[in-house]
This record gives structure tokens, sequence and C-alpha cells, in this order.
């Protein structure tokens, strides 16, 4: 014996019948709140905030990035 049963649902309305979290949205919202932590303005309050101290490391991160690499002669 065999027996089918065809069900037309969306996508949303399985998870809604199955109990199950919509999990793009909590997804969603994490991002846009991890966004936030780094932005601009909050990344250079961070690094400003503890002072000289900030400043030079900010400089050195810099420096690092920009300059060219050092080669060693043997």
């Amino acid at each position: 014996m065999k027996v089918n049963i065809e069900i037309e649902c969306t996508p949303v309305e399985a998870r809604q019948f199955f109990g199950l979290p919509n999990v793009m949205q909590q997804l969603e919202q994490r991002m846009l709140a991890d966004i936030e932590r780094f932005s601009p303005e909050v990344l250079m309050k961070n690094w400003l905030a503890v002072g000289p101290q900030g400043v030079e490391q900010m400089q050195d991160f810099f420096r690092g990035i920009f300059s060219p690499p050092r080669t060693t002669k043997d």
C-alpha cells in the first residue's frame, strides 16, 4: 500500500507550521547590530579614547600597511 500526500505551502508557512525560527531575519538583525560596532565613528572613538597611546598605535598600524616591506641582506 502506498499513500502520497501533497501539501502546497510557502517556506515561511512551513516554518511557522513546524515552529521553526526565521533564521534569515535573526541573521539580518545580528549583522545590523554588528555593523554599528564597526562604523568609522565608533572605531575612531575607541582608538582615540586611550589617549596618546591609541594615536601612536593607529599611526603604527597605518605605517605598517602603507610602508614597503623591509628586505634583509645576508
